[in-house]
């Protein structure tokens, strides 16, 4: 006699008249990101047709490719072989892509090669710039935030090898030799510089990130890779800040910096854009600071730099969450779309949360 106990039968049915849209919670977070997704692609699609040829035959859908990238970036999937097996068995996964429940999954190599045939830098900025077009309203167009991060390169230091010349054999054991970006550069990856933050700090092939936020609610206004050099952050705080300038030339604004942003040419240039610098003062530097009691005086001196720490969650998000700690792909063109795409998921993460009536 069972009883009240239940019956533990294995399921054998063949068909199931349940949707994925039907198993999704209704206040799954991912619902607001998909809306907010779908919006963006919208406006997109006119511009995928121009990627794709008009005969042929057909590849992955370009809407797809870009959802299922997002969704890498947002569970921290560390390979395109990984989410293929999510993709498989995930019903979360496959109804925020947008694929049937009994739709066969893409080989990873597929999937790989179709994305880097479609993810250029051109459309993870379009992306990107429609993203922050939606969040335009939550953003601060006075008052922003400039920084930038290390990115290690997928480059070991045993490729770090001389560009002419006799090479450093097998790069196992360089103890006593020179090693400079004038003279050397990687075999795997030769857009990749040796660089260090820091004094003291060990070198290391890498790139910088570097991002521009806004200082109302933390959100990425503008992001960029570059090569690592001594003056790459500044030279990028300087294009992000034209960009802004571009959209509205008279309007007066305030952009928040660490010490490293302390040098006169930057100071001067910000200036001419018609934006104040409230960069930390680095007293020690020879020379003494460019910034002076003319501006460290006003209230919103003060302002910036106690709102300047909010771009460190999303550097923090940036480098745990979307792995771009150690990117893995090699290449400036390859990194700079990845850091882009990227910053625009941080964005999405946060949009929904924000754009809920109070």
């Amino acid at each position: 006699m069972a009883g009240m106990r239940g019956d533990d039968r294995q399921p054998d049915a063949m068909f199931s008249y349940v949707s994925a849209e039907q198993r999704v919670p209704r206040d799954h977070p991912l619902r607001a990101i998909r809306a907010l997704v779908d919006d963006v692609l919208r406006d997109m699609s006119r511009e995928f047709d121009g990627l794709y040829a008009r005969v042929g035959r057909p590849s992955i859908p370009p809407e797809r490719l870009l959802r299922a990238q997002l969704l890498q970036i947002f569970y921290s999937i560390r390979s395109e072989a990984l989410l293929m097996e999510q993709l498989d068995y995930n019903l979360l996964f496959r109804w925020f892509v947008g694929m049937d429940m009994d739709e066969p999954i893409w080989d990873p190599t597929v999937f790989s090669k179709n994305r880097d045939r479609l993810l250029t830098q051109e459309v993870a900025r379009s992306f990107f710039r429609r993203v922050v077009a939606r969040a335009q309203g939550l953003m601060s167009d006075e008052h922003f935030t400039v920084d930038g991060t290390l990115i290690e390169a997928w480059a070991s230091q045993k490729s770090f090898q001389r560009k002419e010349g006799d090479t450093d054999g097998d790069g196992s054991d360089f103890r006593g030799q020179k090693r400079k970006n004038d003279t050397h550069a990687s075999k795997t990856d030769p857009d990749a510089r040796l660089y260090r933050k820091s004094n003291g700090a060990e070198s290391r092939l890498a790139y910088l990130g570097h991002l521009l936020i806004e200082n109302r609610h933390g959100l990425i206004a503008d992001a960029m890779a570059t090569t690592a050099d001594g003056s790459a952050e500044r030279e990028a705080g300087l294009l992000m800040l034209h960009a802004q300038w571009q959209r509205a030339p008279g309007r007066r604004r305030t952009v928040g910096a660490d010490k490293a942003y302390d040098v006169r040419e930057f100071i001067d240039l910000t200036r001419e854009l018609g934006i104040t610098p409230h960069v930390a003062q680095n007293l020690a530097r020879p020379g003494g600071s460019a910034i002076d009691s003319r501006t460290t005086r006003h209230v919103g001196y003060a302002m910036s730099q106690h709102a300047r720490p909010r771009i460190e969650p999303a550097f923090g998000w940036l480098k745990t969450i979307a792995w771009i700690r150690k990117v893995k792909l090699r290449g400036l063109a390859n990194v700079d779309w990845l850091f882009v795409f990227a910053s625009a998921a941080f964005n999405l993460i946060r949009l929904p949360k924000l754009l809920q009536p109070a």
